[in-house]
């Protein structure tokens, strides 16, 4: 069985100092736990931020390209 990657839109919100930012990042990943893992990593990574400071509001496949 073959497992092909999807692409996910993840929307939510991480804290820059006093205020909180919003994002919007499309994914791939193979599933939508998968895609929320990569976004704390991502997001995490690149800002420096624990977990606790990021916040997902919603995670959608998308369609196409």
């Amino acid at each position: 069985m073959v497992m092909t990657d999807l692409n996910f839109e993840v929307t939510g919100k991480y804290q820059e100092r006093k205020a909180w930012k919003s994002f919007n990042k499309v994914i791939v990943a193979p599933n939508e736990k998968v895609a929320e893992e990569r976004t704390f990593a991502v997001i995490g990574s690149k800002h420096h931020l624990l977990r606790c400071f990021i916040k997902i509001n919603t995670i959608t496949p998308v369609n196409g390209e």
